[in-house]
């Protein structure tokens, strides 16, 4: 059983950045395919980015390239995300997921943490 724990959200003004971390405990984390989604009130759960076993491949959402880059440390277990140029739009709570596949469908993921709020002002 693989426990997920996020970190690091919280609020920024529109243009700042922030850091979300992700440390995995229970399983062997360079097994797994590991995401970030979000969601928002009244909006379905979306894959924000997500990235394969050893970093060397990531998928990220139309709506957040070029300003969010997802990575991993396996070494410390640990998978961030790194979000720039923040909009209002990003304002939703951000989960962890750790699955099998490099898929951007929630459905491929079998392990989620409690997820980390991130807010975005004007």
């Amino acid at each position: 059983q693989v426990q997920l724990v996020e970190a690091g959200g919280g609020s920024a003004q529109a243009g700042g950045a922030l850091r979300l971390s992700c440390v995995a405990s229970g399983g062997t984390f360079s097994d797994y395919v590991m995401a970030w989604f979000r969601q928002a009130p009244g909006k379905e759960r979306e894959c924000v980015a997500a990235v394969n076993w050893n970093g060397g491949n990531t998928i990220h959402t139309t709506s957040v390239k070029g300003r969010f880059s997802i990575s991993r440390d396996n070494a410390k277990n640990t998978v961030y995300l790194q979000m720039n140029s923040v909009k209002l739009a990003d304002t939703a709570l951000y989960y962890c997921a750790a699955g099998v596949r490099l898929y951007s469908d929630s459905a491929a993921y079998n392990y989620w943490g409690q997820g980390t709020q991130v807010t975005v002002s004007s």
